[in-house]
């Protein structure tokens, strides 16, 4: 697996490299925004470590230039940023982040967060070349365009709303436990409340119908295809 980090900040650049050299992966460096491109582009990555606060152009710029390019799609990137959560979250995620980090972060933890992303990407592929559109009769999800129709009209799904649906529809009748689908969805290292999940549901049933969504006391939600 290749990372490629992009951070100015040269000692902490230095100690990921370190620790994740350390663990087998192959890694790149860069210490700006426009290197980075130029360096994702020569070797596509399979996750970037992307700084928000950088000079020249910030990571958020950055991200939303990789997202724009198809040879990207399968690539994961996560934002390693000491910035206020409610900035770099929001304005990550809309940039098409799929996950954030707060430094500084001890080299454990940073390799579980790494091992975890890797292992959403390798789930997310191989569900993705059998599962890209899933069809329930009006209901369509299209995981490609990030997109739900119903009736043959699109709905308008925020991305973590998407992706619980997603999840739910890839194994319907499946009861999926609520502690999997937090680490899944939000990961490992982001604190939600415990009704995270409950109000991602509300919303989802007021906008697919309550039919496709049950609830299974004390255990967790599955997706009911028929």
């Amino acid at each position: 697996m290749r990372i490629l980090i992009i951070d100015d900040e040269i000692d902490i650049l230095n100690i990921i490299q370190y620790t994740l050299v350390k663990q087998g992966f192959e890694v790149d460096i860069s210490t700006n925004g426009k290197e980075g491109i130029d360096k994702a582009k020569k070797n596509i990555p399979d996750l970037v470590i992307l700084d928000v606060m950088m000079p020249e152009m910030d990571g958020i710029e950055v991200c939303e230039i990789l997202r724009s390019d198809a040879k990207f799609d399968h690539t994961v990137i996560t934002f390693l940023t000491a910035r206020g959560e409610d900035f770099s979250q929001i304005a990550g995620l809309d940039a098409g982040a799929d996950d954030y980090i707060t430094k500084p972060i001890k080299p454990n933890l940073l390799i579980s967060r790494v091992n975890a992303l890797l292992r959403r990407k390798i789930q997310g592929e191989d569900e993705g070349t059998k599962n890209d559109i899933l069809a329930f009769g009006d209901l369509i999800i299209d995981k490609q365009k990030y997109q739900v129709n119903k009736n043959k009209e699109e709905l308008h799904l925020p991305k973590k709303e998407f992706e619980l649906l997603y999840l739910l529809a890839t194994k319907p009748n499946y009861v999926f436990e609520r502690d999997f689908i937090l680490n899944t969805i939000w990961g490992t290292d982001i604190v939600v409340g415990d009704r995270t999940i409950d109000v991602h549901i509300r919303k989802l049933r007021e906008k697919i119908g309550s039919q496709f969504i049950k609830t299974v006391k004390g255990i967790g939600y599955k997706f009911v295809s028929e």
